[in-house]
């Protein structure tokens, strides 16, 4: 069991992120920040996988009034994402945002950052702060020789004391690098030096394939040591992607319930195509939030005794399939009608539980 960081505890619409309470998902639109229909299309698509908080980027004001439609269209928790103009924050806060993320060093002086923060006060809603290696400020670039780990936290520190001046305790923080080693180490000091809960991620991590490898490393890693209370897995590609990613990252550390699929990695006793029969088992799973270990195994050799702890299991043959639970075998059918009966005993052990 990991023993996460206590951290404050801060209200995002009907979510509570922080303190004891389960590690939040979240990802970003890509569409268009002006199509209102692609955006709330794309944000129902996110939130049928899994997703609980939804960032928008909000460049101009036409993408406010767009930011107000969609807010009207769609009940998950919707985040503003600001850049440089502070008044884009104020009017996406009277536009219906549940939380504003912002980069107070590109905002601009503090008097702006206080203006933000004295509307979000008013709205009752929190503040991301987003530190990324990419736009520190220069000072700290000079003093640290770059966009290290030191640096990266010493910039969070100063953000948070300059809202805490603000009398806005109301924050959740991010620092980000699209470095693994750098982001784990800043993300795990800055867990040493507040309470402020954390949004965790590798930032630009890149495609599916290597975006899902680096992530897994940096953001598994922090979870690992109670670090992150909400986490966006950062892809190219359909952001719907993230979700799933993030999700079996989460699984894989006990930290979220959901289906879990053991498969082997096959040998020359396979007779079954068994990737095509782990992808259509894994679809079958992919909207189930009830804790279930499936196996999907080459042969009958080893597959019920290596997988005796799954709680549903196929072993193929040449030609058909042995449905087992719990080791025990219970019976052999076709190859073709594979994934229909392990359907029926998934929904079986559905109907059993609490």
């Amino acid at each position: 069991m990991i023993k996460r960081k206590q951290t404050r505890a801060v209200r995002v619409r009907d979510l509570t992120i922080g303190g004891e309470n389960p590690i939040v998902i979240q990802s970003m639109t890509n569409t268009s920040a002006h199509d209102v229909k692609g955006t709330v299309d794309q944000i129902n698509r996110l939130t049928a996988a899994g997703c609980q908080v939804v960032r928008l980027a909000v460049p101009d004001n036409a993408a406010v009034e767009a930011f107000r439609a969609i807010r009207n269209q769609v009940d998950c928790p919707l985040v503003a994402d600001i850049h440089f103009d502070y008044r884009l924050a104020i009017a996406s806060i009277k536009a219906g945002a549940d939380k504003i993320r912002i980069n107070p060093g590109n905002i601009g002086d503090h008097l702006r950052v206080k203006a933000v923060t004295d509307e979000a006060q008013k709205a009752a809603i929190p503040i991301r702060i987003g530190v990324n290696s990419g736009s520190l400020e220069k000072k700290l670039l000079k003093k640290h020789g770059g966009a290290t780990a030191q640096a990266l936290v010493e910039s969070a520190l100063g953000y948070i004391e300059l809202f805490d001046k603000l009398k806005f305790k109301n924050i959740i923080l991010s620092i980000k690098a699209s470095d693994v080693i750098t982001t784990v180490e800043a993300c795990s000091l800055l867990s040493e030096a507040c309470d402020v809960p954390q949004h965790i991620g590798i930032t630009e991590s890149g495609t599916v394939r290597s975006g899902t490898i680096k992530s897994a490393v940096g953001i598994g890693s922090l979870l690992s040591r109670g670090i992150g209370d909400t986490i966006r897995v950062s892809l190219t590609g359909d952001p719907v992607e993230e979700i799933y990613v993030a999700k079996e990252i989460l699984k894989s550390l006990d930290l979220h319930k959901g289906p879990v699929i053991i498969s082997c990695p096959t040998c020359g006793r396979t007779n079954i195509d068994l990737s095509s029969l782990a992808s259509r088992v894994e679809d079958l799973v992919l909207k189930l939030n009830a804790p279930l270990k499936i196996a999907v195994m080459g042969c009958v050799v080893n597959g019920p005794g290596e997988a005796r702890d799954a709680d549903i299991g196929v072993a193929g043959g040449k030609g058909e399939g042995l449905i087992f639970l719990k080791g025990n075998p219970v019976k052999k059918v076709a190859e073709e009608n594979i994934i229909e009966e392990l359907e029926k005993e998934i929904k079986k052990h559905m109907r059993k539980q609490p």
